[in-house]
Parts: C-alpha cells; sequence; structure tokens
C-alpha cells in the first residue's frame, strides 16, 4: 500500500477504536472536481474493512462510503429555476444542490447509533442524470462514514454547519491542469460530451469555476493530501 494512504488508514483506525461503540466516526473528503477525492474515498473506505476483516473475520465491515453527488438538485428543480438554461450549464455549482438535505443527513449520522434503525443517502444515477433516493443505506453496523464532495469543506452558510460535524476533515489537493485533463476525458467517457474539446471546454466553463470557489473558501482542515499526476499520494 502506498504509504501515505497506509498511514490514514491507521489513523482512521485508531480513532474507529478510540470511537464509543453507539457513536460513529465520520470522515469528510473535500476537493475540487478531478481531485481524486472519490478514489481516495473509496480505497480509504475498502481497506478499513480489509483491515477489519484481518482483525475480526466474524465482525460485519464497519465503514460505509457515501458520495455527495445524491445531493444534487434534479433536472426539474433546475428546470423551475428563474433562469433555467444557466442552472442546467452550472450544474455542479453550490446553488444546484441541496445542502440543507445534506445537513440534515449528517445530524442523522451523528446521532447516536440505534441497533434497529439504517440511515438512508441518496445516490446519483449516471443513466438518467438525476438522484436517486434512499439508495445507499448506513447500517447499525456501518459505525465509520467515509464522505466526499466537493463541497464538504466549503466555509458558506449550511455546507460549514455540516462541515463541523466531521470529526475528520481532509481535502485534497491537485493542481489545475491535472485536473482538467481528467475532467474532459471523464466527461467523455460519461457521454456527458461528444469530443475532447467539448469535455475541455465544459470543465474551464463549469468544473473549474466551481474549484476556484473551493479553493477561495476552504475551511481549515485536518489533512492536506496531495493527488499528483501519476496518481500516488502525497501527505503534507
Amino acid at each position: 500500500m502506498e504509504p501515505q494512504v497506509q498511514r490514514l488508514v491507521d489513523k482512521v483506525w485508531r480513532r474507529f477504536q478510540e470511537t464509543p461503540q453507539d457513536k460513529r466516526l465520520l470522515i469528510g473528503i473535500g476537493g475540487i472536481p478531478g481531485s481524486g477525492k472519490t478514489t481516495l474515498a473509496q480505497i480509504i473506505t475498502n481497506d478499513i474493512n480489509a483491515l477489519s476483516l484481518k482483525n475480526a473475520p466474524s465482525s460485519p465491515p464497519p465503514a460505509a462510503f457515501v458520495p455527495m453527488d445524491g445531493f444534487h438538485l434534479t433536472r426539474a428543480a433546475l428546470s423551475a429555476m428563474p433562469d433555467p438554461v444557466t442552472a442546467h450549464a452550472r450544474r455542479g455549482a453550490p446553488f444546484t444542490f441541496d445542502a440543507p438535505k445534506f445537513l440534515a443527513l449528517m445530524k442523522s449520522l451523528r446521532e447516536p447509533i440505534s441497533p434497529s434503525v439504517s440511515i438512508f443517502a441518496p445516490s446519483f444515477d449516471h443513466a438518467v442524470k438525476d438522484p436517486k433516493e434512499d439508495d445507499i443505506a448506513v447500517q447499525p453496523i456501518h459505525r465509520i462514514v467515509v464522505l466526499e464532495g466537493i463541497y464538504l469543506t466549503l466555509d458558506k452558510d449550511v455546507w460549514r454547519d455540516a462541515a463541523a460535524l466531521f470529526d475528520e476533515l481532509w481535502f485534497v489537493e491537485v493542481d489545475f491542469e491535472v485536473a482538467r485533463k481528467r475532467l474532459r476525458e471523464r466527461h467523455l467517457r460519461a457521454g456527458i460530451v461528444q469530443t475532447v474539446e467539448e469535455g475541455d471546454k465544459r470543465a474551464i466553463e463549469n468544473d473549474l469555476v466551481n474549484g476556484r470557489e473551493i479553493i477561495d473558501y476552504r475551511l481549515q482542515v485536518h489533512e492536506l493530501v496531495q493527488s499528483r499526476e501519476d496518481g500516488n499520494w502525497v501527505h503534507e
């Protein structure tokens, strides 16, 4: 395992051991679009569950992964806005997310764990390009929840209230040109655009505009992790 990922996994595991049985350890990973935060969040979740299996083979996996994508406003909601053309073009900007709904999820996750109560979060259905309600279950066995999203570290109304509920808040740093390259190729693979040039235009005019706001209004975090072009993780 890459040394810095190992360090972060070890940190989460150590904090988990210190967390009371009726509480959840909440890890938030933010970053600009194309930073690699989703990949890091999935790695942390999977490695923690593997570590748990190694230490306690009969115990259920304790970590769950919740991406923020499910908190996009629906296309219908964007169409109902005063300027629907701009709303659709800028999908991914803060105003196109349901921040109060995300805050409500965080408050639910902060409540003492009930053995009979699961908490449900929305996912994002890329086929229909809209959220899918109650698609991700955080069960009572999930005492570690790793959440990721571009606005988890945003120092603006509602988002900062949600950020304050995390036990650990991390930020993945990346060079804007590296993110730009990743994003234009991702948009093409996802079928959002038809050419790399169109993907590049979308990255510049939307994703990286949001990225600048994320950088300019970033909260203090516990960890800064730099995502390099070669895909390695370096802690600073």
